[in-house]
């Protein structure tokens, strides 16, 4: 008698564990697409660097109003980067509905860890800069680079509490809707508000069909383009767009999970029922099969459906591809010249994200408004707050709408990496101490 092998699935514990795998494997592409960058830009061959990413393409029709041209980078930053903002806000909206945000209560912490990681290091470049050139890129070193800070976090391996990741990820987000309103109402251009009004009115009429449970991918595409444009044109980034879409996708099930329980037993019982064993599936064991991936489709909500599709393309596609085309800084004398930049916006991402992590979170405790992570002590959230001062993808965004002028754009560049490389390198040396030693304690009293 043949002996049957059961059939196992790995389900993931939360979806926020999910995501932190995820993020973290995509760390490896951003940081290696990054490198490339640099040592092109620096390169016997960094005019070709140049020359690619300012070549012109244009979508539209010649000779009319309706032509859209640009550089190759900015079609990066202002039309690839649109997707990446879609899957923020795709994840803000989970974490709202069913992760760390649901409650005050998990998300307190969080909270006041991204608010402090959001005011001081502003507070601190303006102090250090006050009354010098490159003051308009105050926003630069709020922002938290979720994908790197994870990667670094997850180089410690398994001794990393599940905890102290999800604290990280939750203030991260939560930067990230800081960052987004700061892009909206300080870095947008002249608004135009009749080409805003179109647009807000389209995602009106999604959130309607969002409420009566209608989806199409198709005209979510349609809809997403032409709302893309209105932004364009309307002069508040366009990227604002991919979040505010986002927002507007339905949340809810198409099938409750007794009856997807109830459909897949059937469909199930139909396969197994079918005793066909040739190299292709018989016809009624390929109906089967179709019934099985028509009810997954439908017990996933269409937030979910989106989040994970886009989940690889956003890590391994297109946030390496916005490494390549904006960390690509040709360093010699001329970009070291305004020396004060780049020491404000490093000091601001080291100094600031950790002071201001730290403290807002102590505070919190202290005035008993949050609880700690289980298992999580201060010390390891000090290291924590280092690696929310690796800005690198978020801040070398908002660098480039703050700076118009390529050589002030250059020299924040250079303090975003030298920032990023020093944050990142302190955090996990830190956090590297602390968890050896929690490792000792935890072996000299075992249970």
């Amino acid at each position: 008698m043949t002996k049957k092998t059961p059939f196992n699935l790995k389900i993931a514990k939360n979806p926020v564990e999910t995501f932190i795998k995820r993020s973290a494997s995509g760390s490896f592409f951003l940081i290696l697409f990054a490198i490339i960058a640099l040592i092109w830009a620096n390169s016997p061959w960094q005019e070709s660097y140049h020359t690619f990413w300012n070549e012109t393409f244009a979508i539209g029709f010649s000779n009319t109003d309706f032509i859209i041209e640009k550089p190759l980078y900015l079609w990066v930053n202002d039309g690839l980067m649109t997707i990446f903002f879609f899957y923020v806000g795709l994840e803000i909206k989970r974490e709202l509905l069913d992760g760390e945000l649901t409650t005050m209560r998990k998300a307190s912490m969080p909270i006041f860890a991204a608010i402090g990681g959001i005011l001081v290091p502003i507070a601190l470049f303006l102090l250090l800069n006050k009354g010098q050139t490159g003051t308009a890129g105050w926003g630069v070193p709020m922002a938290t680079d979720i994908a790197f800070s994870l990667g670094i976090l997850n180089l410690l391996g398994k001794r990393v509490p599940l905890g102290l990741k999800i604290f990280l990820t939750t203030f991260a987000v939560i930067d990230d809707i800081g960052a987004i309103v700061v892009i909206a109402l300080f870095y947008s251009h002249e608004m135009h508000l009749s080409y805003l009004l179109i647009a807000l009115a389209i995602l009106l009429f999604l959130a309607f069909l969002a409420y009566k449970k209608f989806h199409s991918k198709y005209l979510l595409l349609i809809c997403g383009i032409v709302v893309w444009v209105l932004f364009l044109q309307s002069g508040i980034h366009p990227t604002i767009a991919g979040v505010l879409l986002a927002l507007v996708i339905p949340s809810s099930r198409n099938m409750n999970l007794d009856n997807f329980f109830k459909e897949m037993r059937s469909s199930l019982h139909i396969f197994k029922k079918t005793e066909y064993e040739g190299i292709v599936l018989s016809d009624k064991q390929q109906d089967a099969v179709d019934r099985i991936n028509l009810i997954t489709d439908r017990v996933q909500s269409p937030m979910q459906q989106l989040e994970n599709g886009l989940s690889g393309w956003v890590a391994i596609v297109i946030m390496p591809i916005f490494a390549l085309a904006n960390a690509g800084i040709t360093i010699n004398l001329d970009s070291l010249s305004d020396t004060h930049l780049i020491s404000h916006i490093a000091i601001a991402l080291v100094i600031g994200k950790v002071v201001g992590i730290s403290l807002f979170s102590y505070l919190a405790y202290k005035l008993k408004i949050a609880v700690l992570p289980t298992g999580i002590s201060f010390r390891q959230i000090v290291g924590v707050s280092f690696l929310g001062g690796v800005g690198f993808t978020m801040s070398l965004f908002i660098a480039e709408l703050a700076f118009r002028e390529d050589d002030l754009l250059t020299v924040s560049k250079i303090g975003i990496l030298l920032g990023t490389l020093v944050a990142g390198l302190t955090g996990y040396l830190i956090l590297r101490f602390q968890l050896k030693k929690k490792e000792k304690e935890n072996a000299s009293f075992p249970d």
